[in-house]
């Protein structure tokens, strides 16, 4: 069980790595479209509707990336995380307690910090939520690139700590942006999740039975109020993951979703979102702001500042006081250089920040606090590589001095 759980690790991974690119190339490619002077074609495309009359899904291209393909990644990450806790590193108290704390730690100091910082400022009231989020693609990337030589417990802890992480901004979602509730369509939705879980309880296989309920219960979610991305967490949530006695584990529906769903999500829900997200004009007035407005300076400081300290800060505290255990090989300065990756706040933060600040100023706010995201972003990717590179190079003169010191 141990070495599937390990290996399941590896691909997950291997595979978000490669999502990870493709959202660097993705958000590059917005940035670089947004600012040429075929601008206003990307405006265009942006801002174009794709609406379904009989529904009533009035709906933008970029409406359509961010309620629509996301809800694949939150399915995923449903996944993800149901296969941790009941099979995984989060199913060891033990072993799951240091991420949970780092996870929490990571979450709280980054919102006080911008509530802080923030405090007045239009938009802030929901706003302090967009430097919560940890991005696992993009930091899951970088440590793939930068960070081979270090322990392979390291790449463990941080997958944790952004599963952990997304499931409290996923609460958080559903909590700060729901405003107003229908609720036949929320008994509807329920009953589309009672129907997943029974169907996974009398192990029935047919995707006829799953795709419907999955898509109804999403609709019904996007009519009651509640961000319909959720509907993908709980199918996820509510789906199989332990093996019945004497069944293959890669055919448990869990391991067969993931397998057939994530590279979907990496390779196309996640990079699409980035490209009708990122899309920010890079103006002077963006620019002077970046240092200057309180509301990119509360979600500057709650990323960079908030998720390093909070994460190692939390994860030393707890080590500590003897709650939690530091893997063997892993040392703080690799823990430090790893919570520093925890502020890459990509896809989930530019989401926050586009349902936090949509109409405030005009919209001139939710592109200031994206600006603010990416800028942080590369910053804390940048600081991230070069200390796991210096932490890789340590790692490795030590195995080079134990293997001189074998052949002695």
């Amino acid at each position: 069980m141990i070495v599937q759980v390990r290996s399941e690790l590896a691909r997950y991974l291997r595979t978000e790595t490669f999502g990870g690119v493709l959202l660097l190339i993705a958000a590059a490619t917005a940035l670089i479209w947004v600012n040429s002077p075929w601008g206003a074609s990307y405006t265009s495309m942006v801002d174009t509707e794709l609406a379904i009359p009989a529904l009533h899904l009035d709906l933008t291209l970029a409406d359509w990336t961010k309620d629509g393909l996301l809800a694949i990644f939150f399915f995923v990450a449903g996944l993800e995380l149901k296969r941790e806790l009941v099979v995984g590193e989060l199913a060891n108290r033990k072993r799951a307690t240091l991420p949970i704390v780092a996870a929490l730690g990571g979450v709280l100091l980054p919102a006080l910090i911008a509530m802080g910082i923030g405090w007045g400022v239009d938009g802030m009231d929901r706003g302090w939520a967009i430097p919560v989020a940890t991005d696992i693609a993009f930091a899951l990337a970088v440590l793939a690139m930068t960070g081979s030589r270090i322990p392979a417990s390291a790449r463990v802890f941080l997958l944790s700590l952004a599963v952990v992480d997304d499931l409290i901004a996923i609460l958080l979602i559903a909590v700060l942006f729901t405003t107003t509730l229908k609720v036949l369509w929320l008994l509807i939705a329920f009953a589309c999740f009672a129907g997943w879980a029974l169907a996974q309880k009398f192990r029935l296989r047919s995707p006829f039975i799953y795709l419907p309920l999955g898509l109804l219960s999403w609709y019904a979610l996007h009519e009651a109020g509640i961000h319909a991305t959720l509907a993908g967490v709980a199918c996820g949530l509510l789906t199989r993951v332990r093996p019945d006695p004497g069944e293959d584990e890669h055919c448990v529906p869990a391991a067969r979703l993931e397998h057939f769903f994530q590279p979907i999500s990496a390779a196309l829900c996640v990079p699409l979102f980035a490209l009708f997200a990122s899309g920010v004009p890079l103006t002077s007035k963006v620019f002077s702001e970046l240092f200057t407005n309180r509301l990119s300076l509360a979600i500057i400081a709650g990323l960079l500042i908030g998720k390093t300290v909070g994460i190692f800060g939390f994860s030393w505290l707890a080590v500590r006081l003897g709650i939690a255990e530091r893997p063997g090989d892993l040392g703080y300065r690799d823990m430090f250089a790893l919570s520093v990756l925890g502020a890459i706040g990509f896809t989930v933060s530019l989401l926050v920040a586009e349902l936090a600040l949509e109409g405030v100023g005009d919209g001139a706010a939710a592109e200031l606090a994206k600006a603010a995201v990416l800028l942080t972003s590369l910053a804390a990717s940048l600081a991230g590589s070069a200390l796991l590179l210096r932490r890789g190079r340590a790692h490795q003169a030590r195995r080079d001095e134990r293997e001189l010191q074998s052949r002695e």
